[in-house]
């Protein structure tokens, strides 16, 4: 059983949480309130602006991002924990300039890191809840938390112009997860910086101008929310820009000149998988229903689904260069699909297109 509250020693147990959470495979912790101070007023006006498209649970639940102790009235202190996600071995600029290849973000080639993160956290959790008692909450992206808030009022770093979390030592190629307790541990001293200065790289890098000022991200026009979260058709004067991206997007984090400080991830589950750091549109454009649920299974790119892979496939293959080959088999596709009864009308409008734009580029089109 733990010890009595009043014989706790909040201050030895955070320093061997931040042991426990080494062991664990995070790469860094800290610990924060609950006073997320000016961020909730910057989401309201994110929201206002429409900024979120059709992400509409982000203001559904806006008022429990805003204050933890909304979600669970106990918490008292938050552990924001971090974990490297960078892939060993891997090129990604030489994947995004090659117009054959399919780019998906590097976060998802490997383990879909709610797997990871999530029961991990748990058993940090548990172990701390052994040594001082206590109640207890993670979350990896799987609650309203306003997960890179919390995080660099934890001392993990700080919120960068292009949205992301910035570390001085390890960049933005992490995953963050949070545990709410209302356990009293001592809080981390983190001093407000920001270390961005002039420069101005991932703004006026990003293919779909996303950005509409620093620190302010359109997702309506983010390739990341148009790859994932959205549903629709993708606006047809976005669909040229996102070039070979069929997954996310990580061009703002590619020029981010902090990321010369990324490491590579310690955790194997993050390491690449079906070979999808560099794989070739037209292979993944002949993956079945059954080949897509096979090798997605475990893998965050199950979430944009299955006609939602052949739709973001479809404008890749579109910009792809003009080659007899790749028409032949966007018109081959779109029979198969049609004559199995598995051509819904949003996959024919893109796969429609991109026979367009190859047809036109070809001699004589």
């Amino acid at each position: 059983m733990p010890p009595d509250a009043e014989e706790i020693d909040y201050a030895a147990l955070a320093r061997e949480l931040r042991g426990w959470a080494t062991e664990l495979g995070f790469d860094a912790v800290g610990i924060t309130d609950t006073d997320l101070g000016e961020h909730p007023a910057h989401l309201q006006r994110w929201l206002d602006a429409g900024h979120a498209g059709t992400m509409d649970w982000m203001a559904r639940h806006a008022d429990l991002r805003a204050a933890p102790e909304r979600l669970e009235p106990w918490t008292v202190r938050v552990i924001s924990a971090r974990m490297n996600y960078r892939p060993p071995a891997d090129d990604p600029l030489a994947t995004l300039a090659d117009p054959t290849r399919a780019y998906v973000s590097r976060y998802a080639l490997g383990r879909d890191y709610h797997r990871i993160l999530r029961p991990r956290l748990a058993r940090l959790a548990e172990r701390i809840e052994a040594a001082g008692g206590g109640r207890f909450r993670a979350f990896t992206d799987s609650a309203p938390v306003l997960e890179k808030a919390l995080a660099e009022k934890a001392g993990l770093g700080w919120i960068g112009k292009n949205t992301l979390l910035l570390s001085r030592d390890a960049g933005s190629w992490f995953f963050l997860g949070e545990i709410y307790t209302d356990l009293p541990l001592p809080l981390d001293e983190v001093e407000p910086s920001e270390h961005c200065g002039r420069c101005t790289a991932c703004l006026d890098v990003c293919p779909t101008r996303a950005f509409v000022g620093p620190r302010q991200l359109d997702a309506s026009r983010c390739i990341a929310y148009l790859t994932i979260e959205h549903r629709g058709a993708i606006p047809e004067a976005l669909r040229e820009p996102m070039g070979n991206r069929i997954f996310g997007c990580d061009d703002c984090q590619l020029v981010c000149p902090w990321n010369k400080f990324s490491q590579v991830t310690r955790e194997e589950d993050f390491h690449p998988r079906h070979e999808l750091e560099a794989a070739d549109l037209r292979d993944l454009f002949r993956w079945s229903a059954t080949d897509f649920d096979e090798r997605t299974r475990g893998s965050a790119i199950r979430r944009t689904g299955y006609e939602g892979w052949l739709r973001n496939i479809a404008v890749a293959l579109g910009n792809a260069p003009p080659d007899h080959d790749t028409l032949s088999l966007l018109e081959q596709r779109r029979a198969e699909l049609s004559e199995a009864g598995a051509l819904s009308d949003l996959v024919a409008e893109h796969v429609d297109w991109a026979i367009t734009r190859q047809r036109a580029g070809l001699p004589g089109g």
